[in-house]
């Protein structure tokens, strides 16, 4: 049975920003399967991870993306993990996020991780396949 797509004939108030509100109190923002499609998501494999120089809360990651290639992404997870915890590691990123610079390094994609607040304590879980696969292979 398919879940029923709420009208979209009523404007979504204004909210404050997300992070002044909790995550339960949060208005959806509901895309289309277009917009969806438009995302590139493939497993990608870490080759070497190191701390970006000029930022605590970063990593600059080095990825073997298969077909597509290798790259280089800025996370800021550190503080969770090590580079020894990374390096070989298989994630899932966004392929196709414009690059952009990040504290003077060039960020060609994005990871996915799930993150939530306890406290004053912020966990953190990459987004991983659940066994090996080929590097650049599509998910979706």
């Amino acid at each position: 049975m398919e879940t029923p797509i709420p009208p979209a004939a009523a404007p979504v108030p204004a909210v404050a920003p997300a992070a002044t509100i909790p995550e339960a109190a949060a208005q959806p923002v509901y895309i289309t399967i277009d917009d969806f499609l438009k995302v590139d998501l493939r497993v990608a494999t870490i080759t070497h991870a190191e701390n970006h120089p000029k930022a605590d809360k970063l990593f600059k990651l080095q990825l073997d993306v298969g077909a597509l290639g290798t790259r280089q992404i800025c996370a800021g997870i550190r503080g969770h993990y090590t580079p020894e915890q990374l390096t070989g590691r298989q994630i899932v990123i966004v392929a196709n996020l414009a690059p952009r610079a990040l504290r003077g390094e060039t960020s060609c994609g994005m990871l996915l991780a799930a993150s939530v607040e306890e406290g004053d304590v912020r966990l953190l879980a990459l987004l991983t396949p659940s066994s090996a696969i080929p590097a650049g292979a599509k998910v979706g």
